[in-house]
């Protein structure tokens, strides 16, 4: 523990906190969609064990950390193309990002089906998704970190932390989603941009992130504004 008796360990704590929390805003709102199909009664024990397993995996990527970083060595080449271990899981992350909520938007619009759905989901499926993308959205956690420092105790701190936070918070961004339809449609709208960010980022296009935050919350303060005028008038 010498590494805190010096301040920049407590600031690269810190920015690196903040900076796990912003990364996993879509990872809230994918867990959130997603422990909805179960029971009232299920849903805060689903997103603890998925969160606890997701915790535990990051764990043990941080402890490996040399191996993680060896994922961005390219594996193969197709069409001029090198593809390492990181961009074939951001690949398959995308695509079950894009698919699952372009599924899940159709079914807000198909009364019948999302009954039907509903009735079919289970506590696994639910856990096993909420671990999955976990992994997905790990490699962009774990590899800023390792950007930020070399010091694996605060990165496992830090992480700690940020998925401590998403437990508290995941129950409320459920609640809040699920409360207003329209939020619901918006926030899978986003989830199919993470996608396609992350096929993006698949065949090396980077897309800044800024761009694609800035869009989400010029969507969510229009759509705050479309809310206070149907409550308004309501009445």
């Amino acid at each position: 523990m010498e590494i805190f008796t010096h301040p920049e360990a407590w600031f690269t704590l810190l920015m690196l906190t903040f900076l796990e929390i912003v990364l996993g805003i879509d990872n809230i709102i994918f867990i959130s969609i997603v422990s909805d199909r179960l029971p009232k009664s299920e849903q805060k024990k689903a997103r603890f064990i998925g969160l606890t397993l997701a915790l535990a995996f990051r764990i043990m990527m941080l402890l490996g950390i040399t191996y993680i970083i060896g994922f961005t060595q390219p594996l193969i080449t197709l069409f001029n193309h090198q593809f390492s271990g990181k961009d074939a899981i951001l690949f398959a992350g995308g695509l079950f990002l894009i698919i699952k909520s372009s599924m899940e938007i159709k079914l807000k619009f198909d009364a019948k089906e999302q009954h039907i759905k509903e009735k079919k989901a289970g506590m696994s499926a639910t856990i096993v998704q909420i671990v999955l993308l976990d992994i997905v959205f790990s490699f962009d956690s774990i590899l800023t970190a390792v950007g930020i420092t070399r010091e694996v105790l605060i990165m496992i701190i830090a992480v700690i932390i940020s998925i401590g936070i998403m437990m508290f918070f995941a129950g409320y961004v459920s609640d809040f989603i699920n409360k207003y339809p329209t939020l619901q449609i918006l926030a899978l709208a986003f989830l199919v941009l993470i996608g396609i960010v992350l096929l993006g980022e698949a065949f090396h296009l980077e897309i800044p992130k800024g761009y694609v935050y800035s869009a989400v919350v010029f969507s969510l303060i229009v759509e705050w504004m479309n809310i206070r005028l149907r409550r308004r008038l309501k009445h």
